[in-house]
């Protein structure tokens, strides 16, 4: 027999149809076997678990089949408890498969000390950013009459002076002692001189 014949015959056609046949029969039982080993459609909702104790995270995602990983604890945040989650990864309200692991960051029992820095004779605009950076905000601003204005004088914590390298919580709120810039340099300098003791001149004795 020849190609043409071959290829225009019936026996030609009933093998086309079988290998077919074959190629979805193959097709489907992959795609039933790709769904049951990735457990498409049974895929879990995450809670959320922000506010909760990670003895309660452990009870929850048991419940779930799920597991977690605790990453780190982050600095202290007064909105939630004290040892609770305050950040998960995948979000409330993803989808995911079985046995997923959810990562968890918890808040501290309480806010950390920070030293204060020298912000003594530095810019209003220089000391603020300074206080934020290290945890910090800003209080309570008072002018006084000085020549530097927006000049730092004194900073204070609930009344009391500060100095360089005291300590205090984070999220304190210091109070600046600014300079208002109204005094001129002559009544600076007066106000200088009448400020400076006046050292005692011995006298010969005669």
């Amino acid at each position: 027999m020849s190609l043409r014949k071959y290829l225009t015959s019936r026996v030609f056609f009933v093998q086309i149809l079988i290998a077919l046949a074959i190629i979805v029969v193959l097709g489907y039982l992959f795609m039933h076997w790709l769904t049951f080993t990735t457990d498409h459609g049974h895929e879990i909702t995450v809670p959320d678990l922000r506010k909760l104790t990670e003895e309660q995270v452990e009870e929850k995602l048991n419940e779930l089949d799920l597991d977690y990983v605790l990453l780190d604890s982050v600095d202290y945040r007064s909105d939630f408890p004290q040892f609770s989650v305050v950040k998960q990864d995948p979000t409330p309200g993803t989808k995911v498969k079985v046995g997923r692991k959810i990562y968890i960051k918890i808040n501290t029992s309480g806010f950390s000390s920070v030293r204060i820095p020298d912000l003594v004779n530095k810019t209003y605009r220089e000391a603020v950013p300074t206080l934020k950076a290290l945890g910090l905000e800003e209080g309570e601003i008072t002018y006084v009459p000085n020549l530097g204005k927006d000049m730092v004088l004194e900073m204070r914590f609930k009344g009391r002076n500060l100095k360089a390298g005291d300590r205090v919580l984070k999220s304190s709120k210091i109070d600046l002692v600014l300079g208002d810039g109204k005094m001129s340099y002559e009544e600076t300098s007066a106000a200088d001189t009448l400020a400076t003791p006046i050292e005692e001149i011995p006298v010969d004795e005669q």
